[in-house]
This record gives structure tokens, C-alpha cells and sequence, in this order.
């Protein structure tokens, strides 16, 4: 077929070991580790930027969008960069920009100086994310939700140990320092792992899995083909329903804890004491990066589509449960955990959905193109702002959010999985 993508004729490379390929695999973990404070750690710096400059928060927090705007839809671009030349160009320079970006910010006196910051750390930190993700595809055909999902556990559950580090030094040294030590130590550190990373060569890795309940197709997809196939589109629109609840909470779980006035109560679980908004966002994270991995994992045996019924459905519930009784400082620490666990399964399911339906020859750049769906779903972040202004509550917004979640929850039941059933089986046939 004219639209089939031919096998390369380079001879095919010695099969590596597993621990070559889990070392691959580490190195990619490590950069998502310090990326992840560049999302993550934005909602300790809100308040006191609001505080110093005045600005209102709606608009403050169009630098977060603007972050997430840039990190996806520039995604496929570095992914193609990837798919031709490699990963290790793309991380170095992600990392650099990570850094001037924050740069940025610290010296920022304007919200289009904040604009700017957060552009460019958002572009550097997409270059690194896409890289790894797509990297991790292409050396675990077999375990593509495992291998997805413990990259992306990098960036869920990466800034976890430093909730209390930046707290602090926001509170001793103020933001701006904040911003400049850690933009520029984490961009170093991307740096360096840069030059470690490399991608696999042809007969490197196993082949893809024979799995009754994983449907992976044997072609492999241009990333041209793949944006005219309405089953993309599909996955994208889960993706974004999804991922907008998550980004909400992601960038407002400070302010909503302060005006449900639960942020510097004091919790108690496990013998350990921390306020309310310190403990949910340093359970948020672990939780976060664990459930990529776990529920990656689960999806490796029981298919990905009955994974998002269970995961999507979770979310769903523990969304509308916050919104319920999260008013409790100690149940806002424990639903904010679970809202987090259900929600960031989304880049290990999605990025492995993807790979397994259109091929691993252009994976980084194919799983890029649906990573967009993030940055749309950001858009929604201050729309769900604006429309606590003008209610004076979040109520409207936690509620849409968790109908979002069940509607994605049906779909990938009732829709997704016998459409990719058909999808796969008639590109067998071409």
C-alpha cells in the first residue's frame, strides 16, 4: 500500500539486555523527576505573587495555562525533532530553557513578564517530557503501560520532596529566590542526564506483546495518517475531559484549601503533622506518580480501555466526594489524594493507547500530537477561575468536572474499545 510505511533497510541491531533497557528508562525518570516542580510547585508561588503585585488570581494563573499551552502543542514538533535526530538533543536544550524560564520569573515585575517565564519553561519541560515518554514506548513494546507509566510517575510524583524545600524558601528567601535556585539547579541537572539518553535501534527490543486483552496494531502510523483517523480524535476528547479536572485542582489546590479556609489547619495521619494544603499537596504528588505506573501496569493485563472505565469512573466520584466534604481539612487531604490517584493515570494510559493503535516507529511524536489534548484542557483552568468569581464558589466547577469524568469513563467502554478493535483489524488487512 502507497500509505503503508516501510521497514527501514538497516540491518537489525543485537538485542540489549533488560537491564540496558531499564537503565534507559532510570535516566529518562530522572529528567521527568525535575521537570515536575515547573507544573507542580506553580500553586505555592500564587499567593504571593498576588500578594506583592495585586493582580487577580484569574489572571495570575494564565501563566500556568500558557505553561501547559506550551509544554503539549509544541509536543509533536519536538517529537518529530526526536523521532529524526534522536533524544538527546531535545532534553539538552529542553533543560536549558527550563532554567531560563524560571530565570524569567524571578526577575518578572509584570504578568506578560510571568507570561514570558512560564512560555519558555513550558516549551523546555515539553521537550522533556515528550522525549521521555516516547522514548520509554519505543524500548518496552512489551510493557508499554508499565514503561509509560513509570516515566510519567517522574513527573506526578517528582516534586513531592520538595513541597516542604520550596514552602520554605518562599517563606525565608521569597519567590523570586525560589524561582531562580530551583529553575536553574533542575535545569543543570536535565542537562547532564541529557547525554546519557539514547534511542533504540532495530532489533534492539522484544517485539510487540500477543495479548487477548491488549490490541496492538503491526503497522506503523505517519504522524499525517494518524491526524485523519477520527479514532484520534476520540482519544483526544477523553483526554481533555479528563485532564481538565485534574488541571483545575492541579493549579488551585492552595486557593481553594484558603477559601474553604482548611489551608493552615493542622492534620494529623500516620503520626505525622502538617498543615492541610503542605499535607494534600505532598500526598497529591506521591499518589500522582504512583498511580501512572500501577494503573499502567494493570492496563498490560486487563486491556486499556477497561482500565479507563475503572480509573475515569474513580476520578469521577472522588471529584464529587471533594466537592462534598473537602470543607473537613482532614478529608480535603485524603480526596484530594484520591482525586489525584484516579487522575494520573491519563499519561500512561493515553500515550500507550496511542502507541498500541498506530505503531512505535513515530511513537514520540505520535503520542505528542494526542499529549496536545493537555494543553487544551489548560485552557479550561481559567475558565473555571472566572467562574468562582463570579459564583463567589467552586461548586459549579467541581460538579462539571466529575460529570466530565464519567462521560470519558463510558466512553472508552462503550466507544474506544470496539472502535479500535475495527481500527487495528482492518490495518491488518491493508
Amino acid at each position: 500500500m502507497a500509505d503503508m510505511v516501510q521497514a527501514t533497510a538497516a540491518p537489525a541491531a543485537a538485542r540489549v539486555s533488560d537491564t540496558y533497557r531499564w537503565t534507559q528508562l532510570a535516566i529518562g525518570v530522572a529528567a521527568m523527576v525535575m521537570i515536575a516542580n515547573y507544573q507542580y510547585g506553580w500553586t505555592f508561588f500564587v499567593p504571593d505573587i498576588q500578594k506583592k503585585f495585586g493582580w487577580d488570581r484569574a489572571s495570575i494563573q494564565w501563566a500556568f495555562t500558557l505553561f501547559v499551552l506550551f509544554e503539549t502543542w509544541l509536543v509533536p514538533v519536538e517529537g518529530w525533532f526526536v523521532d529524526k535526530y534522536g533524544p538527546r538533543i531535545v532534553v539538552l536544550v529542553g533543560g536549558i530553557l527550563c532554567a531560563i524560564g524560571w530565570a524569567i520569573n524571578a526577575q518578572a515585575t509584570t504578568l506578560n513578564g510571568y507570561y514570558l517565564g512560564m512560555i519558555v519553561a513550558g516549551i523546555g519541560a515539553g521537550g522533556v517530557y515528550g522525549t521521555c515518554v516516547g522514548n520509554a514506548l519505543k524500548w518496552f513494546p512489551d510493557k508499554r503501560g508499565l514503561a509509560a507509566g513509570i516515566t510519567a510517575a517522574g513527573f506526578g510524583a517528582g516534586s513531592a520532596l520538595t513541597v516542604a524545600p520550596i514552602q520554605a524558601m518562599i517563606k525565608d528567601s521569597g519567590f523570586q529566590t525560589t524561582f531562580l535556585y530551583f529553575g536553574l539547579g533542575q535545569g543543570i541537572i536535565i542537562v547532564l542526564l541529557s547525554f546519557f539518553l539514547l534511542a533504540p535501534k532495530a532489533g534492539q527490543v522484544p517485539a510487540v506483546v500477543a495479548n487477548a486483552n491488549i490490541i496492538q496494531t503491526r503497522r506503523n502510523y505517519q504522524p499525517t495518517e494518524v491526524l485523519r483517523q477520527p479514532i484520534f480524535w476520540l482519544m483526544y476528547f477523553m483526554f481533555v475531559i479528563v485532564g481538565a479536572g485534574g488541571l483545575m485542582v492541579t493549579a488551585n489546590l492552595k486557593p481553594i484549601a484558603v477559601d474553604w479556609k482548611v489551608d493552615s489547619v493542622p492534620v494529623t495521619l500516620m503520626a505525622v503533622t502538617m498543615t492541610a494544603v503542605t499535607f494534600a499537596a505532598t500526598i497529591d504528588r506521591v499518589l500522582n506518580g504512583l498511580t501512572r505506573p500501577f494503573f499502567g501496569w494493570i492496563s498490560d493485563m486487563i486491556g486499556r480501555e477497561n482500565t479507563m472505565f475503572i480509573a475515569f469512573g474513580m476520578e469521577g466520584f472522588g471529584i464529587w466526594m471533594l466537592y462534598l466534604w473537602g470543607h473537613d481539612p482532614v478529608w480535603f487531604v485524603l480526596l484530594s489524594g484520591f482525586v489525584f490517584f484516579a487522575w494520573g493515570e491519563i499519561y500512561s494510559l493515553f500515550p500507550s493507547t496511542c502507541t498500541d493503535t498506530f505503531g512505535s516507529k513515530f511513537a514520540t511524536t505520535n503520542a505528542g500530537l494526542l499529549y496536545t489534548a493537555k494543553g487544551t484542557a489548560a485552557l479550561l483552568v481559567p475558565i473555571a477561575n472566572y467562574m468562582q468569581q463570579s459564583s463567589g464558589s467552586w461548586d459549579s466547577v467541581f460538579i462539571i468536572a466529575a460529570g466530565a469524568n464519567i462521560l470519558a469513563s463510558l466512553l472508552a467502554i462503550a466507544l474506544l474499545k470496539p472502535w479500535r478493535k475495527i481500527v487495528v483489524a482492518k490495518s491488518a488487512m491493508a
